[in-house]
């Protein structure tokens, strides 16, 4: 299967206060395939965001590239599609409303276009519920509007930061097999930032996890394709169990030194490079 991104040696910076400059992400390689789902984890404040923002086009790298299709991604573009943590819908339009936004900035006529966004909206499993505005819908509908509203202008590529981080237990877990599934059709290209282990293990064919800031990959855990396939829950099977602990051991780690950079800046010590620690 052909790579559709590439991160090659990637790294953000920004200038902070006193001109000083602060490194968001460092040199970060990765390839992620054609349809496939890679999960992200790691420490707050370790760059995930960042890599999406950059994917997106909203900010470019301070060094290094990023390939969609062997091409380098300038800017903003339809054929990559962002679900936020927060929504992010327009308040003054109907479900329905919302969904057809992509299509009219694609300028489809309004027929074809209302004819797809109600398509997607029952892809999602809220037929019925065209004519609702966001203030009549709960988190979970207002998530999933979202996730039409981005398939349905058909993006290559789809990102998602934390989609359901703000969700109920029972309402994240029926959003994530509702998700499986949609992925499973229509063979969309995701990448799924989480703070969730089991969310990671249970969506990503793939998940990566970085480490404390500055942000790169770790290590990168393959999830057996099989797993999904039992008829049994997936997180109560050893193998998940196995998966997750590999994944929180990595983690862990990078969470500790996470906790430590927080706790010298708090006392206003300066940080010891990761590289000093390795190299002495």
């Amino acid at each position: 299967m052909t790579a559709k991104i590439e991160f090659q040696k990637v790294s953000k910076t920004f200038q902070v206060r006193n001109s000083t400059e602060f490194t968001a992400i460092d040199e970060i390689s990765l390839e992620v395939k054609t349809g496939e789902f890679m999960c992200i984890v790691g420490p707050s404040g370790c760059g995930k965001s960042t890599l999406l923002d950059l994917l997106a086009g909203l900010t470019m790298p301070s060094s290094g590239q990023i390939l969609l299709d062997g091409r380098p991604i300038k800017g903003p573009a339809l054929d990559r599609g962002i679900v936020f943590q927060q929504y992010a819908l327009f308040p003054w339009r109907s479900a329905l409303g919302n969904v057809e936004f992509g299509l009219e900035t694609k300028g489809v006529p309004e027929k074809q276009r209302r004819a797809a966004a109600r398509e997607y909206l029952a892809l999602v499993g809220l037929s019925g519920f065209e004519d609702r505005y966001p203030h009549e819908l709960s988190g979970g509908m207002k998530q999933r509007v979202a996730i039409a509203r981005s398939l349905a202008y058909d993006p290559e590529v789809l990102m998602m930061d934390e989609p359901f981080a703000a969700l109920d237990a029972q309402t994240r877990e029926t959003l994530q097999s509702e998700l499986l599934s949609i992925w499973e059709r229509s063979k969309k290209t995701i990448i799924f930032i989480t703070h969730g282990i089991d969310e990671a293990v249970y969506l990503g064919q793939r998940v990566a996890v970085m480490t404390s800031r500055p942000g790169r990959i770790k290590h990168i855990v393959d999830v057996p394709s099989d797993l999904r396939q039992s008829d049994d829950d997936v997180r109560s099977l050893p193998e998940f169990g196995r998966l997750r602990h590999e994944v929180w051991t990595l983690l862990r780690e990078e969470v500790l030194k996470a906790q430590q950079q927080e706790r010298r800046h708090k006392l206003g010590t300066p940080s010891i490079a990761p590289e000093a620690v390795i190299h002495g």
